[in-house]
């Protein structure tokens, strides 16, 4: 499907390997001057509501972005899929290779923007790729990208919360496939942001006797402890 720049986001296949493909939303403005490519974190996939207000704000900034899911449906109901880094940065890789041979956006600059699980294989795709021009993690777990982080050469910044009107704790949760303590913030724009510390790994997804829904467990709970 050709994109048409200055249009309304579109829907586009990424290829993965053995007649397989995810699918993405690209979006660009009538003049990029790049365009970014979002990794999410475990149990999110391209419809994030937190990378959109992201995505949103590159695109008034002049910038195009592409979401995609990172997994297929049938791979992400696996945690050693949602957890595995090389995989998820091979998948980052290869929707790189498809947006450089892409005619609406392949004479772009390609940069990342990772969160969660994403963040780790944001830079462990830009260690390996000299294309990428810069990368930004959302919280997450850059450690996990290992040796590989001194490898990266793009100019990476990290974000933690700042300017947050307040703290939401959620304490030894099940989440996705972790049980971890979780942080909700919300911004300026009243979007909320979670940041997390992992106490260890559950067998199902989101703590249930089997793989539920998923999506549920990544949003802001309604008991939450408030802290001003």
């Amino acid at each position: 499907m050709e994109i048409i720049a200055g249009r309304a986001p579109e829907l586009v296949e990424i290829p993965i390997g053995k007649a397989r493909a995810v699918p993405g939303t690209l979006a660009l403005p009538a003049h990029p001057a790049g365009v970014v490519l979002f990794a999410h974190g475990s149990g999110s996939s391209r419809l994030s509501s937190r990378n959109r207000a992201v995505a949103d704000r590159l695109f008034d900034a002049n910038v195009g972005w592409l979401l995609f899911d990172l997994l297929t449906d049938a791979e992400s109901r696996s945690r050693d899929n949602v957890f595995d880094i090389p995989l998820l940065a091979e998948r980052l890789r290869r929707a790189t290779d498809w947006a450089a041979g892409y005619r609406a956006t392949g004479e772009l600059a390609p940069g990342y923007f990772g969160a969660s699980t994403g963040a780790a294989a944001a830079l462990v795709a830009a260690a390996r790729d000299p294309r990428i021009r810069a990368v930004v993690c959302r919280g997450g777990r850059p450690d996990l990208a290992g040796d590989l982080l001194r490898q990266v050469t793009a100019p990476t910044l990290l974000i933690v919360g700042g300017a947050d009107s307040g703290v939401l704790e959620e304490k030894n949760v099940s989440c996705c496939y972790a049980r971890s303590d979780k942080y909700w913030v919300t911004d300026l724009a009243g979007v909320a942001w979670e940041s997390f510390h992992s106490l260890g790994t559950v067998p199902f997804y989101n703590g249930q006797t089997q793989d539920a829904e998923k999506g549920a467990c990544c949003t802001p709970g309604t008991e939450l402890w408030l802290h001003p």
